[in-house]
């Protein structure tokens, strides 16, 4: 497993009335406070009916932030433009590219996660070209519509078993207060929406959840 491989991923919640950037910025420099920058990785996710161009103005405004402080910042879906902003790499969720054929975009390089929920899933992402994978929802969560019944902790560990040495990242209602059982669980870290967004100080949510990862 990489040691250095971010231990928490904060995904940008841009949803009309929201502030992604100053949410960014927060977490960014929470985590160089924390001294934790390699511990973070910010993960540029929009709506689907979100331009390509508004996606690619926000994307580089993200690498703009993160890449001087050490963070890794990640594409979600829209392989060309994490291609196009520079990103460290990208996430396919099960709607998305098949991970071969991302892989294939992205070249031998960049980091490559992929949404999973089940063990023989998981190996064949990893078979595929996956090098993390996100496992969930690990908990009912109303930030992304449509998603099936969650896994809970126990069934995320399993798929952690299957693929060892492979990072595995829990999302889906992660809380500062579950995220520990999510590592005990098998987990090597968490992805988180609301846990973040939505809290009265994004850096301080961040400070508390690099404090109980890994």
């Amino acid at each position: 497993m990489d040691p250095a491989f971010p231990c928490l991923h904060v995904i940008t919640d841009a949803r009309s009335g929201r502030d992604p950037i100053a949410v960014v910025a927060a977490a960014v420099a929470a985590a160089q406070r924390s001294g934790a920058a390699d511990r973070l990785a910010i993960q540029v996710r929009v709506e689907d009916d979100v331009t390509d161009r508004i996606f690619f103005e926000l994307a580089t405004e993200t690498v703009a932030r993160c890449r001087p402080a050490g963070v890794r910042c990640l594409i979600n879906d829209r392989l060309h433009v994490a291609l196009a902003v520079d990103a460290d790499g990208a996430h396919v969720g099960a709607d998305d590219l098949p991970v071969a054929a991302a892989r294939k975009v992205l070249g031998d390089r960049g980091v490559l996660g992929a949404t999973c929920r089940d063990p023989a899933a998981a190996r064949a992402a990893i078979a595929a070209g996956a090098t993390y994978l996100g496992v969930g929802p690990a908990f009912a969560t109303v930030t992304k519509p449509g998603l099936p019944a969650p896994l809970g902790p126990a069934r995320i560990g399993e798929v952690a078993r299957a693929v060892p040495g492979v990072p595995v990242v829990a999302i889906g209602g992660v809380t500062v207060d579950s995220a520990a059982e999510l590592v005990r669980a098998g987990a090597t870290g968490v992805a988180v929406v609301g846990a973040v967004a939505n809290a009265a100080d994004p850096g301080e949510a961040v400070e508390r959840l690099l404090k109980v990862l890994p």
